[in-house]
């Protein structure tokens, strides 16, 4: 239940307080609340959700019960040498033990006793498919769209999705909608559920709301919220941590100030930090980031403030991760209210047929269908001996109508305004491209050349694309003989400048097996918890699978709550 900070009391105290309104906060909040404990969320924003609501939701949590339904060979000897492939010493094996221990049970609870539902996905592959152990479904989970209508007027309190992730100024689609608006010509079964849900958001702006038909990010916050509200949760919006209480070097409590009003608030259980890490700390980013442009499409509550409070407390932050943070290449361009759209391009343009990606020399440097987190890592990279930074997207008249280039959605047929404000380049031939983007001619159009070649004999023989079940799925199924090559021949040609973006925190402070956060002389902080990216990442800063925050985040959540009231086996174990 949201609440202003007026009416809580100087004398408060709750069981456990939440530092943080995206996935990691409410799941811990709602894992307390299922206990039928009192429970505080304070979130700085005046959004609940955090980088959560922005994001596809997807949840990696291996051997769950949905996993059986469409991938019963799967078995946790598999994801743990997986794991141990992509991430090896990058992150101790004890805390990805701790995530496989209670991944299961985190999901099982969350769908026994609140709204929070799951479904897999027939084909959501991990990432690396080369590394032993790798499968093509069933760890991956995504949240089940939900109806927002019950919100009522809280429904507004979820930071809306990125406006260029919507169609129709402002209907939310998954992939699955995606998949019925395509074949809505074709089947009866796709024409019915895009009638349905255009119908449902027809509605919705009629009334003048907001689409309330929820998927994604917004969904996963939408169930959450609702679990919430209905065991009496109290949210602070708009509301500064600006210190947290100790007594004899124990978290008992938090400060916090509202428009002018200063609160102490008791935890009698402890404190759960899960404010979304450093990505917009002042000197943070700029410390453990790497040198170069970059861009991050991230929700704007993760300053790392909570991280800087905690350092005083004698916390300290991981070492020896891959990366610092967790990346996607982004594309960017000013709205029409001023606002600066980062556009992530995860897998709806780069994998497809018809399309290359080049550095400042016109020459590809990277396999273009890698994670999104290869990707962009590879240009950060690449950036130290060619210039990169910027790189660009390249596609023909078909690819661009077929398949769409970034904001510019596939079937676009006015795309004067992307070209009137630079986003989009266009070029009558090859040579002409190059020219306004800046590349020489001559490179450009024997990159293209071979793509060409490729396309037609199936092989990419420079850097493999389509060579793993994870590069094809994100193709074309209906292209051949590579679902990831296609000609790039039909004038004129287009291209989009790429830059690195972070989407998440992987560096933040460190944890035990059970969230509490640690000193650096390897003791705990006695009542007080991290997880989410505000904890160090247990992937070591790898990527492995698609939602491989959400699924730790959330499953830490359980185990710092489980530790925090006070389990048995928590406290024995620690």
């Amino acid at each position: 239940m949201f609440k202003t900070i007026d009416a809580i009391s100087q004398s408060a105290r709750y069981d456990l307080i939440v530092i943080g309104s995206g996935a990691a906060g409410m799941a811990a909040a709602l894992f307390a609340a299922i206990e039928g404990r009192k429970v505080l969320v304070v979130e700085r924003t005046e959004y609940v959700g955090g980088t959560s609501a922005l994001s596809a939701a997807t949840t990696w949590m291996p051997n769950s019960h949905h996993s059986k339904t469409v991938n019963p060979d799967d078995s946790r000897e598999k994801v743990r040498k997986f794991l141990d492939g992509v991430v090896g010493n990058h992150s101790p094996a004890a805390m990805r033990e701790a995530f496989l221990d209670s991944a299961p049970e985190a999901v099982a609870t969350l769908e026994a006793n609140s709204e929070v539902k799951f479904r897999p996905y027939a084909t959501h592959p991990d990432y690396e498919q080369q590394f032993e152990g790798a499968t093509m479904r069933g760890r991956a989970l995504e949240p089940v769209p939900y109806d927002g209508r019950g919100l009522g007027a809280d429904l507004d309190k979820i930071r809306p999705p990125i406006p260029e992730f919507t169609i129709f100024g402002g209907m939310m689609v998954d992939r699955t909608d995606i998949g019925h608006l395509l074949a809505i010509r074709k089947s009866a079964r796709s024409f019915a559920h895009t009638a349905k849900i255009l119908a449902h958001y027809a509605g919705d702006r009629l009334k003048g709301r907001r689409g309330s038909r929820l998927v994604m990010g917004n969904a996963l916050i939408g169930r959450f919220l609702a679990s919430l509200n209905a065991r009496g949760v109290d949210i602070l919006l708009g509301t500064e941590v600006q210190d947290l209480v100790t007594e004899n070097g124990a978290v008992t409590g938090v400060k916090l100030s509202s428009g002018g009003t200063m609160r102490q608030v008791s935890a009698a259980c402890g404190v759960v930090l899960a404010a979304g890490g450093f990505n917009r700390h002042p000197q943070r980013r700029g410390e453990l980031l790497p040198q170069g442009e970059s861009h991050s499409p991230s929700a704007p509550g993760h300053t790392g403030a909570m991280q800087d409070i905690a350092l005083r407390l004698g916390a300290r932050l991981g070492e020896g991760n891959l990366d610092s943070a967790f990346w996607a290449p982004v594309s960017i361009r000013r709205r029409a209210d001023g606002s600066t759209a980062s556009f992530p391009h995860f897998v709806m343009d780069r994998s497809k047929p018809g399309t290359v990606c080049v550095d400042q020399m016109g020459r590809r440097f990277v396999n273009e269908s890698v994670s999104y987190h290869l990707f962009a890592r590879a240009i950060f990279e690449h950036n130290k001996t060619v210039p990169c930074i910027p790189c660009f997207i390249i596609t023909d008249a078909v690819g661009l109508k077929k398949y769409g280039l970034g904001m510019v959605r596939m079937g676009t047929s006015n795309i004067a305004p992307y070209l009137a404000d630079g986003y989009l380049t266009e070029g009558a031939t090859v040579a002409e491209l190059a020219r306004k983007i800046g590349v020489p001619a001559a490179n450009l159009e024997d990159t293209i050349a071979a793509m060409n070649r490729y396309a037609a004999s199936g092989k990419d023989d420079e850097f493999g694309r389509g060579t793993t079940p994870y590069h094809r799925v994100n193709g074309d199924a209906a292209v051949g003989p590579n679902p990831t090559l296609g000609p790039i021949a039909a004038p004129p040609y287009y291209a989009v400048r790429l830059y690195p973006g972070d989407i998440g925190a992987a560096t933040g402070l460190v944890i035990d097996e059970w969230a509490q956060v640690m000193r650096a002389d390897g003791r705990p902080i006695t009542g007080l918890y991290a997880c989410g990216n505000e904890a160090n990442s247990i992937m070591g800063g790898t990527y492995p699978g698609p939602g491989i925050t959400i699924g730790p985040a959330i499953t830490f959540a359980y185990r710092a709550v489980r530790h925090a009231l006070g389990d048995a086996q928590a406290r024995n174990a620690a």
